[in-house]
């Protein structure tokens, strides 16, 4: 019944080339640094990311691009991420711009084995009517292929979009606790979109900072039942938590006052 893989590296040893990867996180915070790692070390290109965005040009979901491993990016939004950016524009990948509550929509409803759903957003914009860039030529800085239009209903009076749902192949997540089962219970804004991820994959890796024997979780602490959890790797309290915007304020002077400006 045990779930727990022997490394990073095992437990990615089966994503081939042309697969499609869900990645969990929201920019630096939640992201499974580990797996990506050992995704990086395995070789597997010409991959497909669906992942809520790249993060910053530092990210370990970056490196994937910088090494030329991705394909196709479905995401919410591109950022100040250049190599992202750079990649996009010169051709080098396929990139499917997402609304982000549509993204996670679609991500829960490719794990609940709903095939389409209908959603209000992008009633009147490009994103039901086609034409947002999802290709440029090689070098040329024009587009080569846009977004299709979508199908549009009335109901009640209102107009919704018709958006396919979407699974992947694999999804790399993190948490902060599992159990031997793979139940597991995250903290605070790290769970964002892991959940999603590891809910639409056929195959869900997860990288947890501790784990406890089966039952150790309390059953109201599980945030994802192991039901949908494939295999375990232990970090061993090792898990970077890196920072991506760091923010700090002057420190109160002794005896009370108010900070200098």
């Amino acid at each position: 019944m045990s779930k727990i893989a022997e490394s990073a590296g095992a437990a990615v040893a089966d994503i081939t080339d042309g697969r499609t990867i869900a990645i969990g996180g929201f920019g630096l915070c939640g992201t499974p640094s580990a797996l990506i790692e050992a995704l990086l070390q395995s070789g597997a290109t010409d991959l497909h990311i669906i992942t809520n965005n790249c993060g910053p040009d530092s990210s370990d979901v970056t490196r994937l691009l910088r090494a030329g491993r991705v394909r196709r990016v479905s995401a919410s939004y591109i950022g100040d991420n250049s190599e992202f950016l750079n990649s996009y524009l010169g051709g080098a990948i396929t990139v499917d711009l997402i609304p982000q509550g549509t993204l996670a929509e679609k991500l829960r409803s490719g794990g609940a084995g709903i095939p389409a759903f209908y959603t209000p957003t992008g009633v009147g914009t490009a994103v039901a009517q086609g034409g947002i860039p999802v290709r440029y030529g090689s070098g040329s800085g024009f587009a080569a292929e846009y977004s299709a239009p979508r199908h549009v209903a009335e109901f009640d009076g209102r107009e919704y979009l018709l958006e396919r749902s979407l699974t992947a192949d694999f999804a790399l997540v993190r948490a902060e606790t599992a159990d031997t089962i793979g139940n597991l219970r995250f903290r605070g804004a790290a769970r964002n979109f892991n959940p999603l991820c590891a809910m639409a994959a056929r195959v869900a890796i997860v990288e947890v900072q501790e784990v406890v024997e089966a039952g150790g979780i309390p059953p109201d602490d599980v945030h994802l039942p192991g039901v949908f959890i494939s295999r375990v790797v232990d970090l061993g309290g090792r898990m970077r938590k890196p920072i991506e915007r760091l923010r700090t304020t002057d420190p109160v002077p002794a005896g009370g006052g108010s900070h200098g400006l």
